[in-house]
Parts: structure tokens; sequence; C-alpha cells
């Protein structure tokens, strides 16, 4: 266990790319796509995060559902897939994405363990809610909070609040995970101790605030946080 990483006494996750494989959606409606469906992804997901900082920057707030089927009609667009049914399909599999293989071992592991845990997302209700249950790891999370609640997406702090604020954990004791490097950076320096998931092997992006840790996958949480195997 690393020093700097004791004391911890709430995992907090975040959904997309952390826990949950948003490529999924895609990877099952490939046939459907064709040839394009790798660059659909990639770009589909890019644009999500473009477009929740540009409406931050222009205080122009919407669920993420709704910035999520705006940046998939770019992107479809922009990609020459003109199928409307692949839209409908790609939206749906949104509310069921797979969880990364490793996930439920190391919830279950952390529980084991006494570990608290919950997920922040910038994920509504309405998107979450039935990706999590779907997913069968509902019992594993005490909290599913979502930026919806303060109108506001990542990396603005008022997201970062609404865990002391729900949980009742101050942010010296939350480890908090993502697999976005800004946002593991935004979540460190308004005081989380927080570990980049770095699943692609990307270089870091150096911005404000400390990382106390970085993983290639979440099987390798619970022994930098000192959970007994």
């Amino acid at each position: 266990m690393a020093d700097h990483l004791r004391g911890i006494e709430l995992c907090v996750f975040d959904a997309y790319g952390t826990l949950f494989d948003f490529n999924s959606a895609v990877a099952r409606h490939r046939g459907a796509i064709g040839p394009n469906a790798d660059a659909l992804s990639e770009m589909w997901r890019s644009k999500q995060i473009q477009y929740t900082w540009l409406r931050n920057s222009m205080a122009a707030y919407a669920p993420f559902w709704q910035v999520t089927g705006e940046a998939l009609d770019h992107s479809l667009a922009a990609q020459g897939v003109a199928a409307t049914t692949v839209r409908d399909r790609l939206m749906g599999a949104y509310l069921a994405l797979d969880p990364f293989p490793e996930v439920p071992a190391m919830l279950a592991r952390l529980r084991s363990g006494g570990l608290r845990a919950a997920i922040l997302s910038n994920g509504n209700s309405e998107m979450l809610a039935p990706m999590v249950a779907a997913s069968g790891l509902a019992d594993a999370f005490e909290a599913v909070l979502s930026v919806d609640e303060v109108r506001v997406f990542k990396p603005d702090p008022k997201v970062y609040r609404l865990v002391e604020t729900h949980c009742g954990v101050p942010p010296a004791r939350v480890c908090f995970l993502s697999s976005n490097c800004w946002d593991a950076h935004g979540a460190a320096y308004f005081g989380f101790r927080t570990v980049w998931v770095n699943r692609s092997g990307a270089p870091n992006d150096n911005l404000p605030g400390a990382l106390a840790g970085e993983i290639r996958d979440l099987a390798g949480l619970p022994e930098l946080i000192g959970v007994p195997g």
C-alpha cells in the first residue's frame, strides 16, 4: 500500500470509461455500422466530453443524455453512417454498457475489506440507474451521484462536493478514480486522493492537482489502498 493512500474510507468511481466500457455500445452493433465503427466510437466519446466542457464555458447545461445524443449525431454524420436505426440502437446500448472485466471482483474485494463505494458521473440519473442495474452491481454502491443535481459538468468543484454532501466523507478520506486524466486532476485539485486509471497508457495531461497514483486497470486498486487479498 502507498503511504499517501492510508486512511481511505470511500472509493468514488467515475462511470464511463472507468467502471463501464463506453466502446461496448458500438461493439454490439459493429455489423450495422460498417468499417467506420472504431472511428465512430472514438469520435463519439471525444465529442461527448468536448461538448460538456463547451457547455460549462457557455453556462448552457443540458442533461448528459441530450449531450450524448448530440455528440452521436455529429459523429454519425462525420463518419457517413446514415441509418436512423443505428442511432436508436446505440443510444439504447448506452443504457446497458458492459462493466470492464475486473470490476465485479474488485468491488467485491473492497466490500469484504470494509471499504465503501460510490459513483460520481456526468451521466444523469435516467442514464445511470438502468446501466448500473443491468450490470448487476447496484448493491456495491451506497450512492450513484449525478452532476444533474448541480447542473454543471466535471471538473467544476461543485460536482466533487456532492460526495461529502451525500456520503459524509471529507475529501482527504476519499479515493477518487477516473480513466479521464483531466477528471483525475480536477478531483485531485479539489482535494480528493486521486488515482488515474490509465487504461490506454496515455501521457499525463499535466493539469493542476497532484495525482496520488496511477494504475492500468481497477484490478490493482485494492492492493494500492491496502485492502487485504
